[in-house]
């Protein structure tokens, strides 16, 4: 995204820089429901859309490893926890817009369908569309399989407490 030097320059309540930063939130936001989301899933809700756009491949599909860091308690030095797969991709569509997708793993046809997604989202056509049908469904399956965990995991839980015994 570019901005011209006046909007750069714009303090931090002006209009266009808040909806700059709401329109990264809400990208943001598409494309980590986007790769979280299991293939299948991801499949079946885009079938349902009926779309079917003229896509060009700009990038990739490409995978290999990305390098994780973590920190000691959150605050500590970094240091290298290991390595993970990834795949990124960049498409174009047929109408103009560009669509990219990193997801973990190598499942390049999914990778391939997040940065289809991602490019229709940025298309005000076609972004209610795929909110609806695509994205706030799998938003949806994700919060119920997070609380179905946790109910399984609160059923198994066991607490532990220490009682004193006699006097100190």
């Amino acid at each position: 995204m570019r901005f011209s030097e006046n909007q750069q320059n714009e303090a931090p309540g002006d209009a266009p820089a808040a909806d700059a930063a709401t329109g990264v939130v809400a990208r943001q936001r598409l494309l980590s429901v986007l790769a979280r989301s299991s293939g299948p899933a991801l499949l079946a809700h885009w079938k349902k859309t009926g779309l079917d756009p003229v896509v060009d491949v700009l990038r990739g599909p490409e995978s290999g490893l990305v390098a994780l860091q973590g920190r000691a308690g959150g605050t500590g030095q970094p240091f290298h926890v290991g390595e993970v797969s990834a795949t990124r991709v960049t498409v174009r569509l047929g109408s103009g817009q560009v669509g990219h997708a990193m997801i973990s793993g190598r499942d390049t046809r999914k990778a391939q369908l997040v940065a289809v997604i991602d490019a229709l989202a940025q298309d005000p056509a076609h972004a209610g569309l795929v909110e609806r049908e695509i994205v706030a469904p799998l938003e949806q399956l994700a919060r119920e399989a997070d609380a179905r965990i946790r109910r399984e995991t609160a059923a198994t839980r066991v607490n532990f407490f220490t009682m004193v015994r006699g006097e100190d």
